[in-house]
């Protein structure tokens, strides 16, 4: 079999796998999310996902990957998620490995596969515009970039994890990036979701929404003091 049929019947196997687990999900938890409002609802729910243990782990981990390599779904409803199951700390902790585990994954996959690999998940004239652009190709200006960009809550991030790939940066430093760049976003969201769990729904909305107006502030003020525009000519490149 070819490369290219390779990756689509691994696409489809994804996807399969992604629908029966999204489908068990909402069959499991569905009879206490939908009184999740109540003080007696939300108890019933963090008892439910204690009860599966390892199994709702290995759940989120099967919705996060199925996020990052097929995008059907945005990242942050399951940060939210794992916030409300395991906590603030705990749901950031989750979320920071399994992205670690999947991200340099697919670094490595588009290293061996190169281009083709991209091209079958991503529109290709788009990536042509992100790696042909001058910000990507010094490796010092391509480290900042990545930085602003998993920094920035919004950005498209899982493209962002496919373009490293095919830039010149080494997997350490990707590693590094990726990883931790995306604390703030993902602690705001994982608060977002241990406050909603909570019944504090305008909390975690105003958590949320906190940490956009802050990262915007941290692009601004760098844009202010850097003659050569960085973070704006990140954002507007991934437009």
């Amino acid at each position: 079999m070819s490369k290219k049929g390779k990756l689509k019947v691994f696409k489809i196997l994804i996807a399969i796998v992604a629908l029966l687990i999204i489908i068990g999900i909402i069959a499991y938890l569905f009879p206490v999310i939908k009184n999740i409002s109540t003080s007696d609802g939300q108890e019933a729910f963090k008892e439910k996902v204690q009860n599966t243990g390892i199994l709702g782990m290995f759940s989120l981990f099967g919705l996060q990957m199925a996020q990052i390599f097929l995008i059907i779904i945005p990242g942050e409803p399951i940060e939210i998620l794992a916030g409300m199951c395991y906590g603030a700390i705990g749901g950031t902790i989750f979320i920071l490995v399994t992205t670690f585990i999947i991200s340099t994954s697919i670094f490595m996959l588009v290293r061996k596969f190169g281009k083709k690999f991209v091209y079958s998940f991503y529109d290709k004239g788009k990536v042509k515009k992100i790696i042909d652009s001058k910000l990507f190709q010094n490796p010092r200006t391509a480290e900042k970039v990545l930085f602003i960009l998993f920094f920035v809550p919004g950005t498209p991030k899982d493209l962002l994890v496919y373009i490293a790939g095919l830039l010149p940066i080494t997997p350490l430093r990707f590693i590094f990036i990726s990883t931790f760049a995306r604390i703030p976003s993902v602690l705001t969201s994982a608060l977002a979701g241990a406050n909603i769990i909570k019944g504090d729904w305008k909390i975690g909305i105003l958590l949320y929404l906190g940490i956009i107006v802050i990262a915007l502030i941290i692009v601004f003020v760098m844009n202010k003091f850097d003659k050569n525009k960085i973070a704006e000519k990140a954002i507007n490149t991934m437009k």
